[in-house]
């Protein structure tokens, strides 16, 4: 049934300029983008989007709350008081214009989000280029599945997160996922591997802890946190060993298996044992399940890749899925559980420091003078590579580093690792603009905050997980005062003296976007707004050729399997690369003896700044919490209620205890949703994809003193 959250308003099938406005739109949280409809303030699922077909998870049903939230932002803020917009902007680009004319255009920084559309990421990176002629922009998808994309462009050619329709993983005979909790993060994606088991398919789960979703596998390989790597590795050295290897296909549609093959020979199962916890038994299992498997995938998530060798952990899974035969065949495959609701989309169009619309490379010549040649502007203009998310973070208000940053669609404050630092470094900037629709941490601080549309409240294409375009379309009108972040950025370029190059309507980006990403990995030259509505989404790459048939000529319908016939790279071939375990960047040790390892519940999304505002789902997830083995618990006396203090090297934070078999003996585990956890964590960056390592860090923990029980908390309440 519906559930009514009293939105204000019809919701009117009309034509609002150049966009189509009516009720069929797509959830505002994780890279599913679960199909809903949104009338009157309803909430009903879509049954045409594959992805979720009928279903929707809590935030799903309850993502029309915030829509009227007391807590919305519909007033531009100028150090805490309220101004009108031309005061806020006025303002805004008066400063931007002095600090690069004092420091240079790098000492403006832009950072984006992995929620934001297609259009907004194209428009964001564009504007940081030719507006502010920074190189100085990055975004907070870097956090989310930077590892996975580095290694399957090292190995494919090509990163989309799944290569293939969501709906496979229902055919397959086994799935193996490493470090993805996808009941709670993306409960509708377990359609998916219930639709695999009720075949008779089986589940193997890697995770250190007993998530829900591994309460579900038919496997569960619960591993150290910071393993693994050695634990794919020896996987892999077993799927040699026992004559699992698909030397045809390897033959055929690899290179460099000879060089793997040697040098997993060392990772053999009983030191992988050691290392992992993991008793042999079990990987051989693991590896007989997908070996005997008619049609089997490997999926990782961000449990394998938040890591400072996260790019080589994901390389070892890939090499694990090559050497089996698996991707490139229909059913089968490797494939990235994407986590933000753009997170494929968002890295594809110039909102990544070393990236330009279509997946091309900045530093690369030719897609240079294709791009300026779309912007309008002369190759030479263009910037080059900046800096990294959390590296740009981190340069914020050094001597070196950017004086003034906008902001649109992240909360740093709680999502950075060692966030303390991150704050630190926000109150140094000389400006800091935030465009958001709440004030969130990191808005509180903003010398300007600048009130924006929302989800159901604008147009716009999303990119899901399967690399799916699909269109959200506008579900409500805005309140008065907010402005979408096109129209934001298009009044600051005005200012800035190239309004004219920044359109405010959706769709008109949309189509730059698409001569711009034309002929680039991501091409989307092919799809417009009328197919997508058409064809409940369009998979790319899909260029603007037509392909010949019987009957004539027709578009080119899209690729919902890129690899079927070769691979992404010059030669047709995927390239396998060995790669070898290393600790994790801060190992335990007496002072810090335990792993911290952090990640999502089922109620809260990202940083918590949409989903915390939300009763319902406060009510379900009210406080942070501390995970903890009831050895642990014993051993330091805690019960569960107790309140507790958690800390690393970087700082400490206070949490309930949570006492549960879940998790390991040796790990505590805390969900990121709210400000404290990531003072704790570990910046450390893998060195190719920079992506920083959120998931495991050297900790200590104590019961808090002075009435902090269990029992004095249930008497006070």
């Amino acid at each position: 049934m519906p559930i009514s959250l009293h939105a204000p308003g019809p919701v009117m099938s009309q034509v609002h300029g150049d966009t189509t406005v009516g009720s069929a739109t797509h959830c505002p949280y994780c890279a599913l983008q679960c199909g809903m409809h949104v009338a009157n303030g309803e909430i009903t699922p879509r049954e045409d989007i594959p992805a979720n077909a009928g279903g929707l998870c809590q935030k799903g049903w309850t993502a029309a709350e915030l829509l009227t939230s007391p807590e919305r932002i519909t007033t531009p803020l100028l150090h805490g008081k309220p101004v009108t917009w031309e005061e806020a902007l006025d303002y805004t680009a008066g400063r931007l214009r002095a600090i690069r004319a004092e420091h240079g255009p790098d000492a403006v920084a832009v950072f984006g989000g992995g929620g934001l559309t297609n259009e907004k990421a194209y428009q964001l990176g564009k504007f940081a280029r030719v507006a502010l002629r920074t190189s100085q922009i990055d975004y907070n998808g870097r956090f989310c599945m930077s590892s996975a994309a580095a290694a399957v462009n090292r190995a494919f050619g090509m990163d989309r997160g799944l290569p293939f329709p969501i709906t496979d993983i229902g055919r397959a005979d086994a799935v193996l996922l490493a470090g993805g909790n996808v009941a709670e993060t993306m409960p509708p994606f377990v359609r998916h591997l219930t639709a695999m088991r009720s075949r008779g398919g089986r589940l193997v789960m890697i995770d250190p802890r007993l998530t829900q979703t591994a309460r579900l596998a038919d496997l569960h390989l619960q591993a150290t946190p910071g393993t693994d790597l050695a634990l794919a590795l020896g996987l892999l050295h077993i799927a040699v060993a026992e004559g699992y290897a698909d030397l045809g296909y390897l033959t055929a549609r690899t290179t460099g298996f000879e060089a793997v093959r040697d040098s997993v020979s060392a990772w053999w199962p009983e030191r992988v044992e050691r290392l992992t916890g993991v008793p042999v038994a079990q990987m051989r299992e693991a590896v007989r399940i997908l070996g005997e498997a008619g049609r089997a995938m490997i999926l990782t998530g961000r449990g394998a890749e938040q890591h400072a060798k996260g790019t080589d952990t994901v390389t070892a899974f890939v090499n694990l899925a090559l050497t089996l035969g698996l991707p490139g065949r229909e059913g089968s495959g490797y494939g990235c559980v994407t986590g933000q609701g753009n997170g494929q989309g968002g890295r594809e169009h110039g909102q990544k420091a070393d990236q330009l619309p279509g997946y091309r490379k900045i530093d690369d010549p030719a897609a240079r003078a294709h791009v300026a040649a779309v912007w309008g502007v002369d190759p030479d203009d263009l910037p080059g590579p900046g800096r990294s998310a959390y590296e740009l973070l981190d340069a914020l208000g050094t001597p070196e580093g950017p004086r003034a940053l906008l902001l649109f669609g992240s909360n740093p404050v709680v999502s950075a690792p060692r966030a303390g630092h991150v704050t630190e470094r926000l109150a140094a900037l000389d400006l800091l603009v935030v465009a958001d629709f709440v004030l969130s941490e990191t808005a509180a601080m903003a010398d300007v905050v600048l009130p924006t549309t929302q989800w159901a409240e604008e147009s716009g294409t999303m990119t899901n997980l399967e690399g799916r375009v699909l269109l959200r379309r506008q579900a409500a009108a805005p309140p008065p005062g907010a402005r979408s972040d096109l129209r934001i950025l298009g009044g600051l370029a005005e200012r800035l003296g190239c309004g004219e190059k920044f359109p405010a309507d959706p769709r008109t980006v949309f189509d730059e976007l698409r001569r711009a990403s034309a002929g680039g990995v991501a091409d989307y030259s092919g799809i417009t707004y009328e197919r997508i509505a058409a064809e409940t989404g369009v998979f790319w790459p899909c260029p603007a050729t037509e392909i010949g048939t019987e009957a004539g000529t027709e578009p080119h319908p899209g690729t919902p399997r890129p690899f079927l016939d070769r691979f992404a790279t010059p030669d047709g071939r995927a390239r396998m690369v060995p790669v070898d375990h290393r600790p994790p960047a801060e190992d335990v040790d007496e002072e810090f003896p335990l792993y911290l390892t952090s990640g999502r519940v089922l109620a809260h999304y990202q940083s918590g700044a949409q989903t915390r505002r939300i009763r319902p789902l406060n009510q379900v997830a009210p406080e942070v919490f501390v995970e903890v083995h009831p050895e642990l618990a014993e051993r330091l006396s805690i019960a569960s209620g107790d309140l507790v203090r958690v800390r690393s090297r970087r700082g400490a934070a206070e949490a309930v205890a949570r006492v549960n078999t879940s998790i390991r003996p040796d790990t505590v585990f805390m969900p990121f949703h709210w400000e404290g956890v990531n003072l704790l964590t570990n910046p450390a960056l893998d060195p190719m994809s920079r992506m920083p390592e959120f998931k495991v860090c050297a900790a200590a923990l104590e019961r808090c003193t002075g009435g902090d029980s269990a029992e004095d908390r249930e008497r006070g309440a």
